[in-house]
């Protein structure tokens, strides 16, 4: 029997490695909360279509009513049907989430970038980020929203606030280590404008952390605003939101506890698949934590 000796080629040939993709799929967290997500947008999205009422109509003969065919979700002390509401809710929650992320992040990550490249604008900039992150979060919430009219404008702008420091904060620390790197300081000494310096060199570097980063101000700003809405500082009653439906259904609880079961677990599930998206996202970014293949 002969054996046939290995090739150099076969020899030389590396293992083949699995791209970021495939590496997201095989992560069982990113693809359970991805999943949860695409599920919600889906229901948010078709809000108007998978509604049964008008979630403002009022039926006062039927207040309170237990789950059934006709309120799959029962009804609150008005008699409007709970489930449409819950359907609406998903709007404002992930709207809220995606938005405040967005803002955060364009606006952290520019105050980062300058903050920490700029020597002279460091000292200045961060320590005026220390001083919002010394303010908790709802309590600034809270009083900016009884400064002005509530709105969901400015639930966003409240929530945002606060999470601006905290990714300010994350990109510097990136830029500091950056910014002496061999290739950078090249740049410099090739006279290369400092805007396309922080464009070419330094942004691309602050991208994965500022993604995990991203599912958790999300994460952090759809349970905020549930919050707000809760003590009656948030999105006025008027709006179908999770937050308004639990603060409605408290009064009522005790006979009627679904008013606040189907809100409450919409929004312990949308935070927690978040949450597990932006911990799959961490583990397979940071190349401490991801298993290379």
């Amino acid at each position: 029997m002969t054996v046939l000796a290995p090739s150099g080629e076969a020899l030389l040939a590396k293992p083949r490695r699995v791209g970021l993709f495939g590496q997201l799929r095989r992560n069982p967290a990113v693809i359970a909360g991805a999943v949860v997500l695409a599920v919600l947008v889906v229901v948010a999205a078709l809000a108007p279509w998978l509604h049964t009422v008008d979630p403002e109509f009022l039926k006062p003969r039927f207040r309170l009513r237990a789950p059934s065919a006709a309120y799959w979700f029962g009804s609150d002390a008005l008699g409007r049907d709970n489930y449409s509401r819950v359907v609406y809710g998903a709007r404002i929650s992930l709207f809220v989430g995606v938005t405040v992320a967005t803002l955060a992040l364009l606006l952290g990550t520019t105050i980062g970038l300058v903050a920490g490249y700029v020597r002279l604008l460091d000292a200045i900039v961060m320590r005026v980020m220390d001083g919002l992150m010394a303010i908790p979060g709802i309590l600034l919430a809270i009083a900016m929203i009884a400064l002005s009219k509530a709105s969901l404008t400015t639930v966003i702008v409240a929530i945002t606030i606060p999470e601006i420091p905290r990714v300010a904060r994350l990109v510097r620390g990136v830029v500091l280590t950056i910014r002496e790197e061999p290739y950078v300081e090249a740049a410099i000494a090739s006279g290369t404008r400092l805007p396309l310096i922080l464009w070419r060199h330094v942004l691309p570097n602050t991208i994965a952390p500022l993604i995990v980063q991203g599912t958790y101000i999300a994460a952090a700003a759809v349970l905020t605003e549930a919050i707000l809405s809760f003590l009656g500082a948030g999105v006025p009653t008027e709006i179908p939101t999770w937050g308004n439906m639990m603060a409605e259904g408290r009064r009522v609880f005790q006979i009627a506890p679904w008013t606040i079961f189907f809100p409450g677990v919409c929004l312990a599930v949308t935070v927690f698949a978040i949450n597990m998206m932006g911990d799959g996202l961490r583990d397979t970014l940071d190349p401490r934590l991801a298993k290379r293949l």
